[in-house]
């Protein structure tokens, strides 16, 4: 008999995830079109149509890896995780928010280090409970790292 795949779980973090992310983006709509438009940008800025493609990739691989871990024995680390897991995704929302909205440039460089921190801390703590779910998050990982390029290129290039 084929084991039962808890749906209802899987999607509650898939589209909390993807919730946020369309949250920030319809609360930043503004502020990214001005963007687009008036700030100068660092060498290998991708054009503005990547950025939802790539997010909307992330935010369920992220919601996947969550479900994954959510549904591990409770222990004390699986809660860690967890509360990893949302903190992280409350900072990532943030982030836009200073960044388009505030045009903080340097506030949001090190916000977003703080947020690959804590994607750092999150990826490792799922490793210990679910393997694939801590693998899921090497590209959020990753695009973070790069967005750590992009926001500083911004911030140097426009004091």
């Amino acid at each position: 008999m084929m084991k039962e795949i808890p749906w209802k779980t899987y999607l509650f973090y898939v589209l909390s995830a993807e919730a946020v992310g369309a949250l920030s983006g319809w609360l930043t709509r503004t502020g990214t079109k001005i963007f687009s438009t008036t700030v100068e940008k660092p060498p290998l800025t991708p054009p503005p149509a990547v950025f939802p493609i790539v997010w909307g990739i992330l935010f369920a691989l992220m919601g996947i890896g969550g479900a994954m871990v959510s549904l591990a024995p409770g222990t004390w680390r699986r809660r860690v995780a967890l509360g990893l897991y949302w903190i992280q995704l409350g900072f990532n929302f943030l982030w836009s928010i200073l960044f388009f909205n505030l045009q903080s440039y340097l506030l949001s460089f090190c916000w977003l280090a703080a947020l690959w921190g804590l994607i750092v801390w999150m990826t490792l703590t799922f490793y210990e409970i679910r393997t694939t779910a801590a693998w899921l998050q090497v590209p959020y990982l990753l695009w973070v790292l790069f967005a750590g390029y992009l926001n500083y290129g911004v911030w140097r290039l426009n004091p």
